[in-house]
């Protein structure tokens, strides 16, 4: 049976008197990809920023293999194999690339980590040649798509065992977007599992196995993604059918 990576309980978010998150419980399994579906203002990226303590919680517990870590410092949560790309990509801009992914290792601790350090960046630019050729180049003069392709190779230079992905494909054109969750796919496929946040619903539903479908800060819907994706009330409000 799989493993519960990430177990998410009666989470609630208050920004001010707005309740952003109210008493919202999904669950993660190890090596699976599970998506968070819906419209702008859903909760989506606030349930992310609320895993990995950006925001704080009003009540509920988040638990990562059965730690709860909703107090613990953005950084130890990092150290412990939780990473998220943030939506917006949100990289250093007057670092060049190779700097930029440098970052993503910040917290890594050990006698052999300069050597692992340089084998994981071959493997970043395996994934994403672009990035390579550009290793000495400003991450500010980046395409959209490139400075997204970053974002994810400095998250993966920290060796996440889950990865929260904020809108991916935000602001990039049709191919780059199939590039992209081509490679989100191959990510997973790898050994990493995935937490996506997505509003593209029919991309995001796709590629997981699990779904969640958030509406103004509640969980309306959940189920095997092949599933949902098949609904009417999902194909009418999600999927412009």
């Amino acid at each position: 049976m799989a493993k519960t990576l990430l177990e998410v309980k009666n989470l609630s978010v208050n920004y001010g008197a707005i309740n952003a998150l109210r008493t919202i419980s999904f669950e993660v399994t190890e090596s699976e990809i599970i998506t968070l579906v819906g419209s702008n203002g859903a909760g989506k990226s606030t349930s992310l920023n609320a895993i990995s303590n950006i925001v704080k919680k009003v009540s509920g517990s988040i638990l990562y293999n059965g730690i709860d870590i909703s107090t613990m410092p953005p950084d130890k949560i990092v150290s412990l194999g939780l990473v998220q790309v943030p939506e917006g990509r949100r990289i250093f801009a007057n670092l060049n690339v190779k700097d930029n992914l440098e970052m993503g290792a910040y917290s890594r601790k050990g006698t052999h980590v300069r050597q692992e350090l340089r084998s994981d960046m071959e493997k970043v630019f395996a994934l994403f040649p672009r990035l390579k050729e550009r290793s000495r180049q400003m991450a500010g003069t980046l395409s959209g798509g490139e400075q997204q392709m970053l974002a994810i190779g400095r998250a993966l230079m920290a060796r996440p065992k889950l990865l929260l992905l904020d809108e991916p494909s935000m602001g990039l054109a049709p191919i780059l977007v199939d590039e992209i969750f081509s490679i989100i796919k191959g990510i997973n496929k790898d050994g990493t599992t995935i937490l996506l946040v997505e509003q593209n619903a029919y991309k995001a539903l796709a590629i997981a196995s699990q779904a969640y479908i958030l509406e103004t800060g509640q969980i309306l819907k959940s189920g095997a993604a092949a599933e949902l994706m098949n609904d009417d009330a999902v194909k009418a409000a999600y999927l412009g059918a």
